[in-house]
């Protein structure tokens, strides 16, 4: 692999890093299964928050796309590091 395509790899995984972190909060916060407090609570009931909570299953489409596509390109510039 050449410098610029290990370039381009190291840059796609840093991107597909901060997705992750993006999506897994989105999945999170957008989960009806939050710890029962009471701001989840008073969240639930708004406007907003059921207009967000209608994407939750796109959220996670994006999650774990990104996961898998940071792995793949983690694994092809670093290798398999079990071998």
């Amino acid at each position: 692999m050449g410098i610029f395509q290990s370039l381009a790899a190291v840059r796609v995984i840093w991107v597909l890093g901060i997705l992750n972190l993006v999506s897994g909060l989105l999945v999170f916060f957008s989960c009806r299964c939050l710890p029962g407090s009471k701001l989840a609570h008073n969240w639930m009931q708004r406007k907003g928050y059921q207009r967000f909570y209608r994407y939750h299953c796109y959220y996670w489409w994006i999650f774990w796309v990104s996961v898998i596509v940071h792995a793949v390109f983690g694994l092809a510039l670093l290798g398999n590091p079990f071998s």
